[in-house]
């Protein structure tokens, strides 16, 4: 029951955590800006990552009827390995309580308030009887939101959250909203995502407001995953889906995690 628990949380998800990090420690660098507080950082990135871990938890506890039915899901930890429904709540209680009681105690305010919206924003996309997941502002609500989210966090640390400009925040938004469209198969949606997006990157490349590393930060590691996924609109969904969450999830997190760890030491 542990490791069924342990593999609900999605740990090579922690890639998108890690993604907006460095992307966040990118503009500290090119700003030199002097990071003093390298160890409270990778705190908020440990924290973070284990609080989406529970949140990941939450969420196929309350999909579970409907992931047993769909065979892309067939791999999911709750789907292989039935857990009562008891034991996966308090589990992610415990994961939630231990989060925010240690970022109450040890980090800033400022952090503590961004948890709490990423903890908001998922209990209402996942959780009856809101549930907006099942709603037209799914996309609104979902992997966008929490890009955004996970960006800040990191900003927060870095002692501004507008260190990364309003942009880019806005890119990276519609970034999360168009991955999210291509992968529930909205073809026409996940298009005006992707032109929207393209005329932010020309607005944010006029004024100045993104290099071409952070571009590459931010833009090609979901990029090379975002053309196998893509293409599984038209074909061959399952093992191109499978593919882009190799090279994403796993692939592109350890060359993140190198980067993040040269910055700050």
């Amino acid at each position: 029951m542990i490791k069924t628990l342990i593999k609900s949380t999605r740990i090579t998800w922690a890639s998108k955590t890690v993604n907006m990090y460095f992307l966040a420690l990118t503009y500290a660098y090119f700003a030199h800006i002097t990071i003093k507080n390298s160890y409270e950082i990778l705190e908020g990135l440990i924290m973070v990552c284990v609080l989406w871990g529970a949140l990941y938890s939450l969420n196929d506890l309350t999909d579970i009827e409907a992931d047993i039915k769909d065979h892309r899901k067939m791999g999911r930890a709750f789907v292989q390995d039935s857990v009562e429904k008891r034991w996966i709540l308090l589990f992610s209680m415990i994961l939630i309580f231990t989060v925010f009681l240690i970022s109450f105690t040890t980090m800033k305010p400022a952090f503590t308030f961004l948890l709490a919206l990423m903890l908001l924003n998922q209990v209402v996309y996942t959780v009856p009887p809101v549930r907006l997941k099942n709603t037209l502002l799914a996309p609104f609500t979902s992997t966008a939101t929490n890009t955004v989210l996970r960006l800040a966090s990191c900003s927060v640390l870095l002692g501004n959250v507008l260190l990364v400009p309003l942009s880019v925040y806005f890119f990276m938004y519609v970034a999360g909203m168009g991955t999210y469209l291509m992968y529930k198969s909205k073809v026409g949606q996940a298009s005006v995502a992707g032109i929207i997006g393209c005329l932010s990157l020309v607005y944010i490349f006029y004024w100045g407001d993104m290099n071409w590393i952070q571009f590459s930060v931010a833009v090609l590691p979901a990029f090379v995953a975002a053309v196998p996924l893509y293409l599984s609109l038209f074909f061959e969904k399952d093992k191109l889906v499978w593919l882009a969450d190799v090279l994403y999830h796993q692939v592109a997190m350890i060359f993140f995690l190198i980067c993040i760890i040269y910055i700050l030491v």
